[in-house]
């Protein structure tokens, strides 16, 4: 029987495998294990009431007649609803599921496995509820409307206390997060861009620290100019760095001031504003880019490969590699390695260094919520980063160990608090909070969570995982390799 800690998946393959033919039996054990729990589960997420029912009498309390007031208290003040709903406390995922990890359109049901499974990384690592909503964008012709996204968002936003954006394709997914970050009246965040930036930076800090480099020295390549890296230049500038000190590749070369394509698209007006301020000497190849500098990071096609090691080589002394394409890095971090890279830093959690969104999104939308939060702004991003990096930092970090991760439970608090603080500083917060208060409220809720999953295990109303499914799912990826 496989054993139940996952950990060391790899030695229950055969020895003849090589080491590319393990990493693919394992990706295939877990889409494999995946499959057969959803099925037996239905779906990962349910609705459960908040409130007791002592006699059928309260039925008219919880619903009419009584629950009239609660309705007009509402109605003639709209912010009430944070107080008498549980609006304080839910967000929506929102996605048309056109860009559904790496495998692209998956049509509007099709994102409900990935939409659920961060409502359920929201519950259980924030205190947060969540529901997924998976909306389909198409129009008469068959193409993807960033319009109708927009007009979605706008119309369901009065049932929810913020928005997250994910897997929306290029470009739309440009368009719907800015333009309703200026006309929302609650916070639209997009993890696959901002969450990534925000782990990126955090990861990226820490890096820093042990290399003895400050940022706004570094010479800095961002191999790829999509959602990702975009966001990840525009945080780190807003946080120090020379942005003239920085190259950027997209997949038909380097962002400069000459870009026509660029400048007269206006799908790609993200990538001409980083083109206006960044690689003012035009520099074009990969050769030139690397030459001496400081920090990569990549978020383009998979590799290997995609990242050559003679670049590495040339870079500066004490270089920092983020390679975070998935399921395979651009390049692996022994590749990295042996070419003098000092830190490197990977998509993957069987890597060190893992650079998941799940460290942040779920403590960022946390204390948003709690002080009622208007928006999420850069600045409370780069707080986030901050925060992260700075618990990291105080448990001790290492050249293997410069991201939290998150099973560390205690990080999320810490993280929730420093973001409500910021929101209340920039005038965002409805509800200000001193940081002793958001700290405890984040606190007291994801310890509600663990005991209520808990008690209903115990219970046995969460069924426990079958051993079986753990063998059958490895059986089947083991006679996948052949």
């Amino acid at each position: 029987m496989i054993k139940e800690d996952l950990s060391n998946l790899q030695e229950c393959f055969p020895d003849t495998f090589s080491q590319a033919e393990k990493e693919k039996c394992k990706t295939l054990f877990y889409k494999k294990l995946s499959l057969i729990a959803h099925e037996h589960y239905r779906g990962k997420m349910q609705t459960l009431p908040k409130v007791p029912l002592p006699g059928f009498n309260w039925f008219n309390v919880w619903y009419t007649p009584g629950v009239s007031s609660v309705s007009t208290t509402i109605r003639d003040d709209n912010k009430t609803s944070y107080g008498l709903s549980n609006r304080h406390n839910l967000v929506a995922v929102v996605s048309d599921s056109t860009r559904v990890l790496g495998d692209g359109d998956c049509t509007p049901p099709g994102g409900l496995g990935v939409m659920e499974g961060k409502a359920f990384l929201m519950k259980y690592l924030g205190g947060i509820d969540a529901v997924a909503l998976c909306m389909d964008s198409r129009t008469a012709d068959g193409s993807h409307s960033a319009e109708k996204i927009i007009e979605f968002v706008k119309m369901v936003q009065p049932s929810f206390g913020a928005i997250n954006l994910e897997d929306i394709s290029h470009p739309n997914c440009y368009r719907v997060l800015d333009e309703l970050r200026e006309s929302c009246e609650i916070p639209v965040w997009h993890d696959d861009a901002q969450g990534t930036a925000c782990v990126t930076l955090a990861g990226v800090l820490n890096a820093l620290k042990l290399a003895g480099k400050k940022l706004s020295e570094c010479k800095i390549v961002l191999y790829g100019a999509g959602a990702a890296n975009t966001s990840i230049a525009r945080l780190m500038i807003t946080d120090g760095a020379d942005p003239k000190k920085m190259v950027i590749f997209s997949s038909k070369g380097t962002l400069h001031d000459g870009r026509e394509d660029y400048r007269t698209n206006p799908n790609f007006y993200r990538q001409w504003e980083l083109s206006r301020i960044t690689n003012p000497d035009h520099i074009l190849t990969e050769e030139d880019a690397f030459r001496d500098a400081d920090i990569v990071v990549a978020a383009s096609k998979p590799g290997p490969g995609t990242i050559r090691p003679e670049w590495i080589a040339s870079m500066a002394p004490k270089s920092i590699v983020f390679a975070c394409a998935n399921p395979v890095p651009e390049i692996y971090p022994s590749e990295a390695k042996a070419a003098g890279a000092y830190i490197v830093a990977t998509g993957r959690g069987d890597f060190p260094n893992q650079v998941n969104n799940s460290v942040c999104f779920p403590a960022i939308l946390k204390g948003t919520l709690l002080v009622h939060a208007k928006a999420i702004s850069d600045s409370m991003a780069i707080a986030a980063a901050h925060s992260i990096a700075d618990f990291a930092e105080a448990r001790g970090i290492s050249t293997e160990d410069i991201i939290p991760k998150m099973t560390e439970t205690e990080m999320f608090p810490k993280v929730a608090a420093d973001v409500a603080v910021q929101a209340s500083k920039e005038g965002l917060a409805r509800n200000p909070m001193s940081w002793e208060e958001a700290y405890e409220a984040t606190r007291r809720d994801i310890a509600e969570v663990r005991s209520m999953m808990g008690l209903l295990t115990e219970k046995g109303q969460i069924p426990p995982i079958d051993p079986q499914w753990l063998q059958d799912a490895l059986d089947w990826a083991v006679a996948q390799i052949g």
